[in-house]
């Protein structure tokens, strides 16, 4: 176990202080105190790569950025690195802080940036995140404020019923929830998973799905023995909802009484769903009826499309294609809707669109890696995530005709040059006209990728650039050619939208690496 830092002692100290002051019963409800009166909790560790993870919760981060180069330097792989980030976040905020858990949502996105880029750039978007990941950690009280500590090991019964977690979900009882999910997880890191997502498809909110997805990615990098650490994350977030829930005595979302109807009305529980492809017509209503309808109605056509037979990929196809409209028709942010780095008409960081994207990506995702109830639930609970939100997005969608007669390029390097300087000049309407007659004349994506990319590692993006790039990247790549295009041309708006709110800890980056 790692020494304890002097500022983890003295604010051991103070918190002793403090419990011997207001009595160990009220300290421990406070949250000052373990449940073990006068105990100090002991410290969640990570053997190899606590040293590591260490440096990152207590080094200042503008210390921590030529510590991490000398150590790439030295051999210590980029994938090391960002997993030590991804544990010093969980152990740090435990899924409870919003900057933190949007900052470990951008961790593995930004790994992938990685590797689309040189090799003299490669560490560029890591290394931004991870300044912003030790900025919020210190914020938040880095080491001497640790969310996650061991959890007491028990026994599972041995007919234990599917919905044990989600039932200790729902009545707030964390302590009995992660109990539970680390006796499942040491059973199987899957089956802890497919039991997790049951209280994830409990509500449609874009954080606690992306968060759910997230943890689950993140083990390709971190290893599946740190799964119980990454999960209990979207756990604590989901317990710390039900709990408001009851304390404000809010009715639950509608979706818990809309999916089992669904999943028992179709019969999908546990058959294998088909393979049977839609044609574009097909895909294009099928987004239609999802972006138009109200929630019900949408989860309806998904859960009857896949029990015709329909491939989980191509109704998720229509899901994504369906959140990417709400990005073409945004309207932007209106005055009364803007904050720093988010002016008046803009449409990056939390807007509607690329909340919607990023929801149905993730859901995308968690539907190919889970069992086969998961995987017809969860795609049930993105159409109805994804519909009911046309009304906030009821312009036409771009580009416009009159957008694309303005466009002058008729050739790659002319149009790549136009898209670049309409994001200098914030000029959504216009990229968005530039990308769209690009890929209407079949020239090569990557160059476009290539330029996009650039201004996701050096754009804030009001913490939503690095996934938005990698939901862009994955649903272009899982989308038809007759609709792909779409993708890209979203993703460019948003570019536009963001430009011109420089990434703190970036230019740093650029100077350690000689960039």
């Amino acid at each position: 176990m790692m020494t304890r830092n002097r500022r983890g002692f003295l604010a051991d100290v103070g918190r002793g202080m403090l419990v011997a002051g207001v009595g160990s019963a009220l300290a421990a409800d406070l949250g000052l105190a373990p449940a073990y009166a006068g105990d100090v909790p002991e410290r969640l560790t990570f053997g190899d790569l606590e040293p590591l993870v260490g440096l990152m919760q207590d080094t200042p981060a503008d210390k921590l950025l030529p510590i991490v180069v000398e150590k790439l330097k030295g051999g210590t792989t980029l994938r090391t690195v960002v997993a030590a980030g991804a544990l010093a976040n969980a152990r740090t905020f435990g899924g409870h802080d919003y900057d933190g858990y949007h900052t470990f949502m951008a961790l593995t996105p930004a790994y992938h940036m990685a590797q689309e880029l040189p090799e003299d750039r490669k560490a560029l978007p890591v290394l931004k995140v991870l300044h912003r990941n030790c900025r919020f950690i210190h914020a938040f009280g880095g080491s001497a404020k640790e969310s996650l500590h061991p959890v007491e090991h028990v026994s599972l019964p041995e007919n234990r019923p599917s919905e044990m977690l989600r039932e200790s979900t729902r009545k707030a009882d964390q302590a009995g929830a992660e109990r539970t999910l680390a006796a499942l997880t040491d059973a199987s890191a899957e089956e802890a998973y497919n039991q997790l997502l049951m209280s994830v498809q409990d509500e449609v909110d874009v954080h606690r799905v992306v968060l759910a997805w997230r943890s689950w990615a993140t083990l390709e990098i971190t290893g599946r023995e740190q799964a119980r650490t990454l999960l209990r994350q979207s756990l604590r977030y989901c317990v710390d909802t039900e709990r408001e829930q009851i304390k404000n005595k809010r009715a639950p979302s509608g979706v818990r009484a809309t999916l089992p109807k669904l999943l028992d009305q179709y019969r999908l529980a546990s058959r294998k769903l088909g393979e049977r492809k839609g044609d574009d017509a097909w895909t294009e209503n099928l987004c239609q009826t999802i972006y138009a309808g109200n929630r019900d109605q949408a989860a309806d056509a998904v859960a009857a499309a896949l029990s015709e037979g329909f491939s989980p990929e191509d109704v998720g196809e229509a899901i994504s294609l369906a959140a990417n409209r709400l990005v073409l028709r945004d309207p932007g942010r209106n005055e009364k809707q803007t904050s720093a780095g988010k002016p008046a008409g803009s449409v990056h960081g939390a807007s509607v669109g690329v909340h919607a994207s990023d929801s149905a990506n993730a859901w995308r995702n968690i539907s190919r890696v889970s069992n086969h109830r998961n995987q017809a639930a969860s795609l049930i609970v993105a159409g109805y995530h994804t519909a009911g939100q046309a009304g906030m997005a009821g312009q036409k969608p771009l580009p416009w005709a009159e957008h694309l007669e303005a466009v002058k390029g008729k050739d790659e390097k002319t149009l790549l040059a136009e898209a670049e300087a309409a994001i200098k000049a914030r000029d959504q309407t216009r990229v968005s006209a530039v990308v769209y007659k690009y890929g209407e004349m079949g020239l090569p994506s990557r160059s476009v990728f290539d330029m996009l990319l650039r201004f996701a590692t050096s754009e804030d993006g009001a913490l939503h650039a690095e996934k938005y790039y990698r939901t862009v990247c994955e649903e272009f790549a899982s989308t038809r050619a007759a609709y792909k295009w779409r993708h890209l041309v979203a993703l460019a708006r948003v570019t536009a939208s963001e430009y011109g709110f420089a990434a703190p800890g970036y230019a740093q980056a650029c100077q350690l690496l000689k960039v």
